[in-house]
């Protein structure tokens, strides 16, 4: 594992966010892919090379994981912009989509060709080794899946090949994975709340404590119940719910209403979590209120989630506070704190930064796998030295 790139990646229905080598290295792609053609044409006047990286991945995809291999993808940005893009669907399993693969394969091969950690050859092949952290929805590692997830990743080599892409046209990355950990996402979270980066433990108070730890992605909704450090595996639920039904619900009525289309659930979550001008849209070149469209829909939404938190709670009475984390409870934030102080009065804690919230799973991925390392470590220098010790 000497040569293997610490990489901590959470694929969320959202966006990708990752940490690879170190914490402060990140990344974030929006989760949207578009099948495209190989030789796409670059529109602008600025030449390929000016242009951002990331708002032009353009990528080919060669993985025995892979339902459909070898296939030309925009990644992010780029496949917004087209009529053809894809995200995640209500009710589909993060573990056996392609979509996530390619995010993830896309996201390594990014770190790859920036980073110093890994030589280039002669003819821009770059052999890239990781030791990836990362995670699934409870509900998924409850079912198991997470054990083909790993066996897909581990044990063969993934190539992504950059197409026409600023500063990466033609280089190939070869991606071999060391180890992988597939972590839930319900105890990456309490992880996150219990360890400082230094992987030293803060929020003492936390530790012995029974929470619930509800975290509100695009496709599912986790509700966690962590006792005695560990997550409390016959308790923990998982629900097929999330904000992206919703944040296309959204999009739609603002199209049939307002006539603008607009390229991506993104675009919504922007329109409704911005500091400035937030419920508004340009109409014709008027700032136009959309706050009766996305208020009806989201007190919906959240109405729904906090029946999921009296459910649980009710069979976990015992428990002390409930923790809100993703990027659906910045999204239902305000709703959720109105209902439960209309009704009741549970202890529940949000994060006021919205972004500690949303890269909360990356984060904490980060400080397993650098955990996992250390120990590894660690049992190989014991193992050495009672082998010296036996000779």
């Amino acid at each position: 594992m000497t040569n293997s790139r610490i990489a901590a990646v959470d694929v969320g229905n959202d966006a990708l966010k990752a940490n690879f080598g170190r914490i402060e290295n990140e990344l974030y792609i929006p989760n949207v892919i578009a099948p495209d053609m190989e030789d796409r044409p670059v529109i602008g006047i600025e030449e390929l090379d000016d242009k951002d990286v990331l708002d032009n991945i353009h990528i080919r995809v060669h993985s025995p994981a892979l339902e459909e291999n070898g296939i030309v993808y925009r990644v992010g940005n780029l496949a917004t912009k087209t009529s053809n893009s894809q995200e995640l669907d209500q009710g589909s399993s993060k573990s056996e989509e392609d979509q996530t693969l390619i995010m993830l394969f896309a996201s390594l091969a990014l770190d790859a060709v920036s980073s110093e950690a890994f030589k280039k050859s002669k003819d821009d092949v770059i052999d890239a080794s990781y030791t990836l952290g990362t995670g699934l929805p409870l509900r998924e590692v409850k079912e198991g899946k997470d054990v083909g997830y790993r066996s897909q990743l581990l044990g063969s080599v993934h190539q992504v090949e950059f197409l026409v892409t600023p500063k990466h046209q033609g280089k190939k990355v070869n991606i071999k994975f060391d180890e992988v950990k597939v972590y839930p996402e319900g105890f990456a979270a309490y992880v996150n709340l219990i360890m400082d980066n230094d992987l030293k433990v803060i929020n003492k108070e936390l530790i012995d404590k029974q929470i619930l730890i509800q975290d509100i992605g695009g496709l599912s909704t986790d509700i966690a119940v962590i006792r005695n450090r560990n997550v409390d595996d016959d308790k923990a639920q998982g629900f097929n719910l999330g904000v992206s039904e919703s944040l296309e619900d959204i999009r739609e009525e603002i199209r049939s209403k307002h006539g603008i289309e607009l390229d991506s659930r993104r675009d919504v979550v922007d329109i409704i979590t911005r500091k400035n001008n937030r419920h508004h849209i340009m109409v014709k070149g008027s700032r136009t209120n959309v706050h009766d469209i996305t208020d009806h829909i989201l007190l919906e939404l959240a109405k729904k989630e906090y029946r999921f938190l009296r459910n649980v709670w009710a069979k976990n009475s015992q428990s002390e506070i409930c923790y809100f984390v993703g990027g659906g409870s910045a999204v239902l934030k305000d709703y959720i704190k109105a209902l439960n102080n209309k009704l009741d009065g549970y202890n529940i804690e949000f994060f006021e930064d919205e972004q500690e919230s949303i890269w909360m799973m990356a984060n904490a991925y980060y400080k397993l796998i650098t955990d996992f390392l250390r120990k590894s470590t660690k049992d190989a220098v014991k193992e050495e030295k009672s082998t010296a010790k036996a000779k």
